[in-house]
């Protein structure tokens, strides 16, 4: 399974991020992560901001990463945004509550292809 997390302020948030996730012994176990640039969207000059990508193994627990996310996003002086997108499925994090940790977990354990479009974005 591919996974791409964003984060709406930038470069050296998603390096920040990249460098707690890879610090993790369950998620670096389980799962390549990389920074990559991300196309340019419809309608957009040039390319948009850079993007992380986890592509899991087998062992990979949505739970955990989605935790560590959390936890990293809880430490970060500024309230950013955080997307994830799985396949064509996109929800955000934006204040670590219980519900909005539970959605994505949901969204990343659902059958690839199924459910709807998170309420987050």
């Amino acid at each position: 399974m591919r996974v791409e997390v964003r984060v709406e302020s930038g470069d050296n948030e998603l390096r920040s991020l990249l460098n707690w996730l890879r610090s993790d012994p369950d998620i670096r176990r389980s799962a390549a992560l990389e920074m990559r640039e991300q196309p340019p969207q419809e309608g957009q000059m040039g390319t948009a901001a850079d993007v992380l990508q986890l592509v899991t193994e087998n062992g990979w627990n949505a739970a955990n990463f989605v935790l560590a996310l959390a936890a990293w996003k809880r430490t970060r002086p500024r309230a950013s945004r955080v997307t994830v997108r799985r396949d064509d499925l996109v929800d955000a994090l934006t204040n670590c509550s219980e519900e909005q940790t539970a959605r994505i977990i949901r969204l990343l354990q659902e059958e690839q292809g199924g459910g709807e479009e998170g309420t987050g974005r």
